[in-house]
């Protein structure tokens, strides 16, 4: 009869009889598991779920019933939601590109800049710490209209018309991602004053001793050496926009009755799922955007990194 003892033995005889490499293989298996389970239960296993809700119809009261791809074929059909992808789709390239070059422009020149150099960066810095909400809500009142709103103000001061902001459908989209880019710059502007610390200073030595101008240093060494740096912050920056929803609902959520407005002229997709899911409880449906979602993202990430990925 095998006891405990004789398990623990074989056991320990089995551990001794493995090369060094073995180990080692086992040592990483073993350190690997808790982050891999941590990602199969909270990413990876809802991800598959969504995908099959997305083949039901459910509203939470009752079991769901499978209905195929009746949902995908709803939101190919569904005008609205084409809007709101077109929406999306104006977030991601409109803000990637500004947010990244103003982050580019400022931590180049204040890698330059010596005095007071830290508390200029926390002040960059400090916008990304506050809360989406309570930002929201500072830079509405900014756009509201005269005698409030500090915008307007500005505007009626210099002789110039007062303008709708928020409640026009050409300029709310806009108006909603001017503040959502200057959330994210100072994130963006010290992962640019990292990636410009680590570029080596003998590059610039030779260069100048060379006789380059700076925008040829620029040019043939900065944003060369900068790739990596570049790489991570439009890829994190594409998602991030991809699925912003904070600023959109905070600030349209009183300008109009349904939050995305006017007429679904801010509403992103993420928005969409949440009043989707929410509101109509439409569960099914709501797992489709999901879907639809997860491969937009994906997609452009992948595209991303293998545009720019080193050749």
């Amino acid at each position: 009869m095998t006891t405990d003892t004789d398990v623990a033995r074989s056991g320990g005889r089995l551990w001794q009889g493995l090369s060094l490499q073995q180990k080692q293989v086992v040592w990483a298996w073993a350190f690997l598991a808790v982050p891999i389970l941590f990602y199969g239960l909270i990413r990876f296993y809802p991800t598959v779920e969504a995908f099959v809700i997305s083949t039901t119809k459910w509203n939470l009261m009752t079991p769901p019933s499978f209905v195929g791809l009746a949902n995908f074929e709803r939101l190919l059909a569904d005008p609205v939601f084409w809007k709101v992808f077109g929406n999306t789709f104006l977030y991601l390239v409109i803000g990637t590109p500004v947010s990244l070059i103003l982050a580019f422009v400022i931590a180049y020149h204040l890698d330059r800049i010596r005095f007071m150099h830290g508390f200029i960066r926390a002040l960059y810095f400090l916008p990304f710490l506050t809360t989406a909400a309570a930002m929201a809500w500072v830079w509405r009142w900014f756009y509201q209209p005269v005698p409030i709103g500090l915008f307007n103000n500005l505007l009626a001061g210099l002789g110039i018309a007062q303008q709708p902001f928020l409640r026009s459908t050409t300029q709310a989209l806009p108006a909603v991602l001017a503040p959502a880019i200057w959330a994210g710059l100072g994130f963006q502007v010290v992962i640019f004053l990292a990636g410009l610390r680590a570029i080596p200073t003998t590059y610039y030595e030779a260069a100048r001793i060379d006789g380059l101008p700076d925008l040829a240093i620029l040019r043939k060494i900065t944003l060369p050496l900068l790739k990596p740096t570049i790489i991570f912050l439009v890829v994190f920056s594409s998602i991030g926009f991809l699925r912003i929803f904070d600023q959109v609902y905070n600030m349209t959520s009183q300008t109009s009755s349904d939050p995305g407005g006017p007429l679904n002229a801010t509403k992103p997709l993420v928005l969409m799922i949440y009043q989707t899911a929410f509101s109509s409880f439409d569960m099914g449906y709501a797992a489709a955007q999901t879907v639809v979602l997860f491969l937009v993202l994906l997609c452009i990430s992948l595209l991303q990194l293998r545009l720019l990925r080193d050749r």
